[in-house]
């Protein structure tokens, strides 16, 4: 594009975005800017622009253990409002220390993903025996995306990073497409946050961390209510677990579905 051309785009990028925000006149997540995408007010050069596709991957939860963590998300990637690809891992393994979870723009966590997979190849080039651990890949993945905001080029991502990080302890993180990161004992993307995160949270000992056995019950919990309550979720999901001993993606498993209260609807 033209000079001239690239900030018109460019602006009117900028005031379509804005316009959903002040419309729905509260935050709107990464998922719903995604989204976005599809409308067709949103042109072709207003895509190249803002970087982003049609392509959005929903909610990713991520739980840990006391020896590990666990990270979920179903293999639904939406076209726009159409559920397209329904067979698409969005938990990758990075290394033996690092799991990577993705939602928002699905091309832009491929993106990421690259990135992590390369630096895996540096290191063994090195040859020093250091790898990169998840506490340094969720600090790198936060320098990237910081960057990329700063510069005006945003990735609309949510990613959970998970895995064992220094000192051999289980490590549980987020970071945001503007950069911002955080580590709980839980976190999620996308609707999760409305619908797995209070489930989680209302299930945690006081005194102690989850056991395997019960985080995996609170993942199985957590897919069902997602797929049940959030239109861009499918039954079929992996989980990604990592602890000292393994870390590998399993999968894919079935949501125990019944619509059996739907014989009672009526009216409609």
């Amino acid at each position: 594009m033209e000079s001239m051309e690239y900030e018109m785009a460019r602006n009117m990028t900028l005031l379509f975005f804005l316009e959903r925000l002040l419309d729905k006149g509260e935050p709107r997540t990464v998922h719903d800017l995604s989204c976005q995408f599809g409308n067709k007010e949103f042109t072709k050069e207003m895509r190249q622009i803002a970087g982003g596709s049609q392509s959005v991957g929903s909610s990713v939860v991520g739980i840990k253990f006391d020896g590990g963590v666990l990270v979920a998300a179903d293999t639904l990637v939406s076209y726009g409002s159409l559920a397209r690809y329904q067979n698409v891992d969005r938990i990758f393994k990075i290394n033996d220390k690092v799991l990577l979870g993705g939602g928002g723009d699905f091309p832009d966590v491929q993106s990421i993903k690259f990135t992590l997979d390369q630096k895996v190849i540096d290191d063994y080039c090195r040859s020093d025996s250091i790898v990169i651990n998840a506490k340094a890949a969720s600090t790198l993945i936060n320098r990237i995306l910081y960057g990329r905001r700063i510069a005006m080029q945003p990735l609309l991502v949510e990613l959970v990073i998970g895995g064992i990080g220094h000192d051999n302890l289980p490590y549980l993180g987020s970071v945001g497409m503007h950069g911002g990161a955080s580590e709980k004992y839980v976190v999620a993307t996308g609707f999760g946050h409305e619908l797995a995160l209070p489930l989680v949270r209302d299930s945690k000992p006081q005194d102690r961390d989850f056991t395997l056995s019960e985080a995996a019950k609170l993942i199985r919990s957590c897919m069902k209510v997602m797929y049940y309550r959030d239109t861009r979720s499918i039954a079929q999901y992996t989980v990604g677990i990592c602890t000292e001993c393994e870390c590998d993606v399993k999968g894919p498993f079935k949501v125990e579905e019944s619509w059996k209260m739907a014989e009672q609807l009526i009216g409609f």
